[in-house]
């Protein structure tokens, strides 16, 4: 990818390991990869960032976390897409996406993705969020 339109993705989860291991398949993709660890770090990191695509964790310091960020990410950046990543289906067995009226009307995200997350569908959605 060329540097000039080298494409920024701003990872926020709580999970260090994913963190790391997304950062490196993003960075081998061609992408530039900021990163943060918690709803408050990316808050405060989101002005400085300016990122072409967000991918963030549902659950970071409080459980509804991922929803405010992404909220506040939306209001900030509207144009902006934003990958809402869950593991909450695994572990609650409640699935949720993004794509009814009535979801998108209060999920602020573009995509909904469970975790685990194959890497080639973070890229397929990625490529496909800050292209078109």
């Amino acid at each position: 990818m060329n540097d000039a339109k080298q494409k920024t993705v701003f990872l926020v989860d709580d999970d260090q390991d994913f963190v790391l291991q997304t950062t490196f398949r993003l960075e081998q993709a061609g992408y530039k990869v900021e990163s943060a660890g918690s709803q408050a770090e990316a808050e405060n990191k989101l002005e400085s960032v300016k990122p072409d695509v967000a991918v963030v964790d549902l659950m970071l310091e409080n459980q509804d976390s991922g929803f405010v960020l992404s909220y506040h990410m939306k209001k900030t950046f509207p144009k902006m897409p934003v990958i809402l990543v869950t593991g909450v289906a695994a572990e609650t067995g409640l699935e949720f996406d993004s794509t009814t009226g009535e979801e998108r009307s209060w999920i602020k995200a573009d995509r909904v993705i469970a975790k685990p997350i194959r890497f080639e569908q973070l890229e397929s959605e990625i490529a496909r969020l800050v292209t078109g």
